[in-house]
């Protein structure tokens, strides 16, 4: 069994870049990914932002390999494309050298498949495809990155919301200190869809200007698109291998508050209680807390419930924040393993990224996050929170070693 559980790879695609080089230079140079709508028609274009992945589908596929391919969803592209990257990131040329799992989340799931025979089968009936909706479940996507990557000692599909992707790296780090495994590959992916973007407006939680997290004058969020995955790694291969390590994942907490379908409760019970769970588990003091990478969607009610929490737990010493969906916008089931990513960043660079589009400060809370970049900072340990619907919080502590 391992104590200790080390992340020894990571990558992504997002908004703001195609792979972590990429992404670093867009948060190190406050570049955000949020802009006009392009994946498909809409009646929403010009008038509510998304943050898109700057590739097509094709492009995708192409860069995958898979030449002339139709039966892949824009989930699972950008799901495999994150993962390899993690795998390479961490050095790994044989993934059978050790027992090996993935653990992947996802909201969409084959959504945008689904779609498309929806839109097919109203015009004909007769034309609908069947071919186009096998792929709808949230499972397939990760059985096609499980299948690209040649995982099957334990694979499994995580569905929580927008906590999704923070329970996976939880979930395949108590797989690695239960001594199940030795190596799991976490993360998550999702695309926009029009159903994701007409469900949320619907809700009217949409920020039509861009999201402004943690900002009196917020209107909502913005949704965004993407994958990340983080490769994690026992004590025993890191030893034996003398692998590189990137940072440790040295707490974790999750929690329930149980007050909304989609509403977080006001006084941030849950996510005090997951953040709460996490610095315990840790064995840290909340002082030791060096940075936190806030959920912060831009909506009325998360910004104000996490930053009472906030206050609860550091009191007046709130260490310093931030929330970069102004970056990335909201990318739902692959947004905790995206700012796990970011969390990951800080700390091998030592630099706090600032907040977008924040000028007034929240009337009901004494903090404010930052808004400047922060360069050659002491970061040893940042809390990343991801919050979802049906009050599903977690916090992950990432560690400097």
């Amino acid at each position: 069994m391992s104590k200790r559980v080390y992340i020894t790879g990571i990558g992504i695609v997002c908004a703001i870049g195609n792979n972590v080089h990429e992404t670093l230079q867009s948060l190190l140079t406050e570049k955000s990914g949020i802009g006009e709508i392009t994946l498909f028609p809409t009646i929403h274009k010009g008038v509510i932002p998304l943050a898109e992945v700057k590739l097509s589908n094709k492009q995708l596929q192409t860069e995958l390999g898979f030449h002339g391919a139709k039966n892949f969803t824009r989930t699972a592209l950008l799901g495999m494309k994150a993962a390899r990257e993690a795998v390479e990131s961490a050095s790994i040329t044989d993934i059978k050298s050790s027992k090996t799992g993935l653990v992947s989340a996802t909201t969409v799931g084959g959504m945008d498949r689904s779609e498309n025979f929806y839109s097919c089968f109203l015009k004909n009936p007769k034309k609908g495809r069947l071919v186009d909706v096998i792929n709808h479940d949230c499972s397939d996507s990760t059985e096609r990155i499980a299948g690209f990557l040649k995982i099957k000692d334990f694979v499994t599909t995580i569905s929580t919301a927008c906590s999704s992707s923070v329970n996976a790296l939880m979930f395949g780090s108590s797989l690695i200190k239960a001594g199940q495994l030795d190596r799991v590959i976490v993360g998550g992916n999702d695309a926009v869809t029009r159903f994701t973007l007409n469900g949320f407006n619907t809700l009217m939680i949409l920020d039509k200007t861009g999201c402004h997290p943690f900002d009196e004058n917020r209107a909502g969020l913005t949704l965004g698109e993407g994958a990340a995955f983080l490769v994690l790694e026992s004590e025993d291969i890191v030893a034996r291998e003398k692998k590189r390590v990137l940072a440790e994942v040295s707490g974790y907490g999750n929690a329930n508050d149980a007050y909304h379908q989609t509403a977080s409760s006001p006084e941030g019970k849950g996510a005090y209680l997951a953040m709460a769970k996490a610095i315990e588990m840790s064995g840290l003091n909340p002082a030791d807390i060096d940075y936190i990478n806030g959920h912060g969607t831009g909506t009325e009610n998360n910004d104000l419930s996490e930053g009472i929490a906030m206050e609860r737990i550091f009191g007046n010493f709130v260490p310093p924040f931030s929330s970069t969906k102004g970056y990335t916008g909201h990318a739902l089931g692959a947004a905790g393993a995206i700012e796990a990513v970011i969390s990951v960043l800080a700390i091998q660079n030592r630099v706090i990224f600032p907040n977008l589009n924040f000028s007034t400060p929240m009337k009901e809370l004494k903090i404010r996050p930052v808004t400047v970049l922060r360069t050659h900072c002491e970061i040893n340990h940042v809390l990343s929170n991801s919050f979802g619907f049906g009050g599903n919080n977690s916090a992950v502590i990432l560690s400097k070693v």
